[in-house]
């Protein structure tokens, strides 16, 4: 099935669908292109949008093809439609776009935020520079781990935001930067959540253990292991062994070993489905709080 890179206003009871939003990026994203949220499409390659047509069939095989998009009192559109991973990429980059924009509301503009999408090292060379790029001059930083699958990153994480400061740069009299320069120095505070696993269990435990900051979200099930992942001559299957546990000073292992936050958030679905983000905005109210308590 191919995608649009649309959202759809699902109380419209007209015929064809209504537009909600174009998705950054998405094929409809075009400046020669002139939809608009509220506009209405009628048919697909002729086809008509009906209440009981499941669009996704009228779709199907049109990835990357030219796709003739009739819309209510405007001309027709020719598009290429994109796959389920590209739209799933677009609003996926919305959302992070979305999360440091109700940060930067909350926090006037005195916290940034990142969010850590895989423990690789895609994720840690964005986050980098993100924090020593854009958000170099904020206070302090929400760093979001949430709906992460693991990977082994938590060294990185822990080096890189466990800076302390201990020379400020200064250029003919002006401060230009505090040293280290490539970590981290100032406050932070991490979210977790019931959906992390593997190393995104591991990660925000050694952010704790480490005294970095604190933990704001739902508890996540002790999941710490490492796996070596092996493909046979038949390269259809494909397996991980675990191999490595991590164990702590006190002999216990944390596999098995459910982590608790220091605050405890849960996000139901009430307020999800009205994209309201409750452990958010506590983190941001917390590290406020803290970063106002030691002035």
């Amino acid at each position: 099935t191919a995608f649009l890179g649309l959202l759809y206003d699902l109380t419209y009871q007209g015929k064809g669908l209504k537009v909600a939003e174009i998705i950054a990026d998405g094929p409809f994203d075009k400046a020669n292109l002139k939809l608009e949220p509220g506009d209405v499409l009628t048919h697909i390659n002729g086809h008509e949008i009906t209440a009981e047509q499941d669009i996704s069939q009228l779709l199907a095989g049109q990835c990357g093809r030219k796709t003739l998009v009739s819309v209510k009192g405007r001309d027709d559109m020719v598009v290429l439609p994109i796959t389920a991973a590209q739209q799933r990429t677009f609003l996926y980059e919305r959302w992070v776009k979305r999360q440091a924009e109700t940060v930067e509301k909350l926090s006037g503009g005195r916290l940034g935020y990142v969010h850590i999408k895989s423990m690789n090292d895609d994720s840690y060379r964005t986050i980098y520079n993100d924090i020593l790029g854009k958000y170099n001059k904020c206070e302090g930083i929400v760093i979001d781990q949430r709906f992460n699958g693991g990977g082994r990153l938590h060294e990185d994480i822990e080096v890189l935001f466990g800076g302390e400061k201990y020379l400020t740069q200064v250029v003919r009299g002006r401060e230009a930067c505090d040293m280290p320069s490539r970590r981290w120095n100032k406050p932070s505070i991490m979210l977790q959540c019931e959906s992390d696993y593997s190393n995104a269990h591991g990660t925000p435990w050694v952010y704790s253990h480490c005294k970095i900051g604190k933990l704001v979200g739902a508890p996540v099930a002790g999941t710490m292991t490492s796996v070596n992942w092996v493909d046979l001559i038949d390269d259809s299957m494909y397996f991980g062994i675990p191999v490595i546990g991590y164990r702590t000073a006190e002999g216990t292992y944390l596999e098995n070993s459910q982590l608790e936050p220091d605050i405890l958030i849960l996000n139901t679905p009430e307020q999800v489905v009205k994209g309201e983000d409750a452990q958010l905005r506590a983190a941001v109210e917390e590290l406020l709080r803290e970063i106002d308590g030691n002035k």
